[in-house]
């Protein structure tokens, strides 16, 4: 039951004050949220940065990110531009910090790799594990949110995002203080880490108490630059600068066709995302991050260090079955085969080849290109002087 003292005063100032927002944000599922005003006071700062790595191509295909307003500016660089109405934003923090193992722990031979934000599942009323899909968890637990605050406030225009509209989650996160932007380009929470789901829900409320509103938190990276060193694509060009055509992640998930001969040598075994740059970050050591007790994105156990084979063997309708209400469908069939030919190539294993040959011909021109550089590869070690 809600706090009447402080419904009246939220009503009666118009507006909602953040220590409420926060705590019907965690009530509604959230681990963790901050409400901020708006505009907030780094948003200039932040607008030119999200401008310049648009301009300067670092964006790569993603072109959403280039929308421009009738004049002319970058939608996703201000939330005025295209929200004129929104006072407040509320950003929502769900952890999904997997654990154990990573990626870069010993795995069994001729495993793939999931990013870990795509392996998470929930279980139905038959106690069965599903494919969960953060975007729709968390825009459920947003609606629900919207809905306890209408209760409170009355009428008032507002969106709920979750990676699907013309805002930066991130900026608006760190000008909430729920963490800093860590040299990984990642929003790092000094006590959940970096594995963290953002949502937004921008309201029309004004904020009642900016004093109330949380302290930004200082950058805490510090001289350690394991991210930028461990990135294996060179991805991270800068502390803090990320080209987003260089990193892994966008390679098997937003890039379409053909991979560049360069790049597919150094994504290993990564079929879908990258936890490369967060497994290294001490901010995610097991011993100083909780595993978050959630049980709509709990981890999928059979997707932790899948077979090659078994990836490679599914047909489409199989693919649906195993990944349908999960973001690993965003690749596509085509993109998650194409990515498996790369892994088995970086593998190494010769019993890979057989199922490579029957790629050669495929119609897909991103499976087929990367199908016979695998099979080229597998030679050259075979046919290596030194080969163990």
């Amino acid at each position: 039951m809600r706090n009447a003292y402080e419904s009246a005063e939220n009503t009666a100032q118009g507006g909602i004050a953040p220590g409420r927002a926060r705590a019907l944000a965690i009530e509604c599922g959230f681990a963790e949220a901050g409400l901020i005003a708006l505009p907030y006071a780094d948003e200039a700062r932040d607008a030119g940065r999200f401008e310049e790595w648009v301009r300067a191509g670092r964006a790569g295909s993603m072109h959403y990110l280039e929308r421009t307003a009738e004049d002319g500016r970058l939608v996703r660089t201000r939330t005025a531009v295209p929200f004129p109405w929104a006072q407040s934003a509320l950003v929502c923090l769900a952890s999904y910090y997997p654990g154990q193992p990573r990626s870069i722990d010993p795995a069994p031979e001729g495993a793939g790799w999931i990013g870990s934000y795509a392996c998470t599942g929930k279980t139905d009323a038959s106690g069965t594990q599903r494919p969960s899909d953060y975007h729709k968890v968390l825009l459920k637990r947003l609606r629900a949110l919207e809905a306890r605050l209408h209760n409170e406030m009355g009428a008032f225009e507002a969106r709920a995002y979750v990676d699907t509209g013309p805002v930066v989650e991130r900026s608006l996160a760190v000008a909430a203080g729920l963490g800093w932007t860590g040299k990984n380009t990642c929003l790092i929470h000094p006590r959940l880490g970096s594995y963290g789901f953002l949502a937004v829900l921008l309201t029309s409320l004004p904020v009642t108490d900016t004093s109330a509103v949380p302290a930004l938190v200082a950058d805490r990276c510090g001289s350690c630059r394991r991210c930028i060193e461990a990135c294996p694509t060179e991805a991270l060009v800068a502390p803090y600068r990320m080209d987003a055509t260089r990193c892994i992640a966008y390679l098997t998930i937003e890039h379409k066709g053909p991979v560049a001969e360069e790049m597919m040598d150094h994504i290993g075994r990564l079929v879908f995302g990258c936890d490369i740059c967060q497994e290294v970050c001490p901010w995610n050591s097991p011993r100083r991050t909780p595993v978050p007790a959630d049980t709509d994105l709990a981890p999928r156990a059979e997707l932790v260090n899948p077979a090659l084979e078994w990836l490679a063997q599914l047909d489409e309708a199989e693919f649906e079955r195993h990944f349908n209400g999960s973001p690993v469908r965003r690749t596509g069939f085509s993109g998650l085969r194409r990515n498996v030919a790369i892994a088995m190539g970086n593998c190494g294993l010769r019993r890979f080849a057989p199922q490579l040959e029957r790629w050669t011909d495929a119609a897909d021109e991103g499976l087929r290109g990367a199908a016979r550089w695998a099979l080229n590869k597998l030679q050259a070690r075979e046919n290596a002087p030194d080969k163990p």
